[in-house]
């Protein structure tokens, strides 16, 4: 399995799963331009994706979407609640027909040779999800959490005995409540249990998680603002050296550009 963030952050995420057969986009937020550019500098194309499955339905989730489909076909995978959101949406183009492949929140589908396993996380949006994407194949696990206020006990079991997870890491706290270009009420929205996770609050997931074969975490959807990428890396390697995860490489994904491919 090999696993490329094409990009994350609050102005778009999108990430590549793919194995020798099979190959998935989790979310679209990215414009459908820059979705394309990004695959072709690690020599992929849009007409090689078999499937898109989405998280929910914000817009830094979504962006790319409506182009990507209205040029192709391509089976969108989500729950009810989100595709209604988005297909209600005033600004979703009447145009555009979207290939839907709903599933129930909780449920598992198989895309080619991949499996994908549902399950809630708590984020203000209407059904929003977590993925854990597996290939029978070779027993390779990842889990993808993108945008959740605090890991629940349901999302901490699920992404027990993964080889790899892809985080969000979006804030330092103190830098946020520093923040003097943002509002108190946003604020308080990003540091609720239905926000966005802390470096700290990444760094516990991580450590709580953390197995023998987890071999790499992705801390993705960091603020341009509230975070520096040092410092998230610094705070969850560190909590990872502690219980001596050792062996549990950290990097932290780019709004501007793909991260390294890992092979898995």
């Amino acid at each position: 399995m090999h696993i490329t963030i094409l990009g994350s952050g609050s102005a778009g995420n999108c990430t590549l799963i793919e194995t020798d057969t099979t190959r998935l986009l989790v979310d679209a937020g990215l414009s459908a331009r820059q979705i394309a550019n990004r695959l072709a500098l690690i020599n992929r194309n849009i007409e090689q994706v078999n499937g898109i499955i989405l998280t929910h339905e914000h817009s830094d989730h979504v962006r790319g979407l409506g182009v990507l489909c209205k040029t192709r076909p391509l089976p969108v995978y989500a729950n009810r609640l989100t595709a209604e959101a988005i297909t209600t949406d005033p600004e979703w183009p009447a145009t555009v027909r979207i290939s839907w492949r709903l599933f129930s929140t909780g449920g598992s589908f198989e895309v080619g040779d991949l499996l994908v396993e549902s399950f809630s996380v708590p984020h203000d949006a209407y059904d929003p999800v977590g993925y854990v994407i597996r290939h029978p194949g070779s027993g390779v696990a990842v889990g993808v959490l993108t945008d959740l206020g605090h890991a629940t006990k349901l999302v901490t079991e699920r992404v027990r005995q993964m080889d790899a997870l892809v985080v969000e890491a979006n804030h330092d706290l103190k830098l946020l409540q520093e923040d003097a270009a943002r509002p108190w009420a946003l604020k308080q929205r990003i540091m609720s249990r239905h926000g966005h996770l802390s470096n700290d609050a990444a760094a516990t997931l991580a450590s709580d998680v953390a197995c023998d074969k987890l071999r790499h975490v992705f801390l993705a959807h960091l603020s341009r603002d509230c975070n520096r990428p040092e410092l998230a890396q610094q705070t969850v390697a560190d909590k990872l050296r502690k219980i001596g995860a050792n062996h549990t490489a950290v990097t932290v994904s780019s709004q501007d550009k793909p991260t390294a491919t890992l092979t898995l």
